[in-house]
């Protein structure tokens, strides 16, 4: 595989939330200093909006930047407001964003900020974009969202789904799979040797028993047959502590139970330069770990750290897959 320049799709998610400010900010940021070649599948009238709100101008495409023309550059949609449009917009944006990849145009998809609730609206069936994208990919292996606070990388065993459902829903493979999509992700974005700290599900790791079993019954298990298939882990460790291992710098990952275990955590630490990467996925897919913000929109607050923070990984990513498969 010959090396360039990383080739990002760069999608501007919701055309009602920030994301077109977000995005205007890092565009022109990238304008000064170019650092990829960036196809943007984006909408004029938001963009227009948001450059404004950011108080930046919006580059002409260039050698460094190609505009995208598609239908759903041309629409409008009213700020502030989930609906079908803007979610069937999101939709299609992301699916040509996919194409992109798979027809060799781009290496990576980076975007901004989604809405589940419009992209139900506007189509989407699954739970979230995570199995969205599998099922666009006929991708049947394991994957999942990671949440990336650098250094700091996150995986779940569950996500989406009701908290008294977690327990029924952990097995030892989807221990073992969570830790392997999180070391091959932090592999690929350039960590050769990720050590890995796995959370417990109970109240002090289940008390040897006293406050419940998965601990020994599933996740212990699921760590020894993740080392067994050269992805080694450490634990579990109680979920009110191994946070604090990784912010005294002794793990690279960590894998939670359930969905806010580790959410909580992370968006406490940096709720506004975190990146969720979609895992397992054939290629690298970011975006910011924040939501649209319907409530600011256009007051030209919205800070774009996590975007440049999402776009500058898919790089990252691209550039360590680059260097493997040279």
């Amino acid at each position: 595989m010959s090396s360039h320049p990383p080739r990002i799709a760069l999608a501007v998610g919701d055309p009602a939330g920030i994301g077109p400010e977000v995005i205007a900010r890092l565009l022109a940021t990238l304008q000064r200093r170019p650092r990829a070649k960036v196809t943007l599948i984006g909408n004029h009238d938001a963009l227009a909006r948001g450059a404004e709100a950011a108080r930046v101008a919006l580059p002409a495409a260039s050698e460094w930047l190609d505009i995208l023309e598609w239908p759903g550059r041309h629409a409008v949609f009213e700020p502030g407001l989930a609906g079908p449009a803007n979610g069937r917009f999101i939709l299609e944006s992301l699916r040509l964003g996919v194409r992109l990849v798979a027809e060799g145009r781009a290496d990576a998809l980076c975007f901004g900020p989604l809405n589940k609730g419009a992209m139900r609206q506007g189509g989407m069936q699954e739970h979230d974009e995570m199995r969205w994208f599998a099922k666009l990919l006929d991708h049947t292996g394991p994957c999942g969202e990671l949440n990336v606070l650098d250094p700091l990388w996150t995986a779940r065993v569950t996500s989406h789904i009701p908290l008294n459902d977690v327990s029924s829903r952990l097995s030892r493979e989807g221990v073992a799979d969570a830790i392997r999509m999180l070391a091959e992700a932090l592999r690929a974005a350039g960590t050769a040797a990720p050590r890995i700290g796995v959370c417990g599900l109970n109240p002090h790791n289940g008390d040897n028993g006293n406050y419940g079993s998965e601990e020994t019954d599933i996740i212990e298990p699921g760590i020894r047959l993740a080392g067994a298939r050269g992805f080694p882990a450490q634990g579990p460790f109680p979920a009110d502590t191994i946070f604090l291992r990784a912010r005294d710098g002794l793990l690279d990952g960590i894998v939670t139970m359930y969905h806010d275990q580790g959410q909580i955590a992370t968006k406490l630490l940096g709720f506004e330069v975190g990146v969720t990467v979609e895992g397992g996925l054939p290629f690298p897919i970011t975006t910011p770990a924040h939501g649209t913000a319907y409530d600011i929109v256009g007051k030209g607050v919205a800070k774009s750290t996590a975007m440049t923070n999402a776009f500058d990984l898919a790089c990252r990513m691209v550039q360590s897959r680059q260097a493997a498969l040279s």
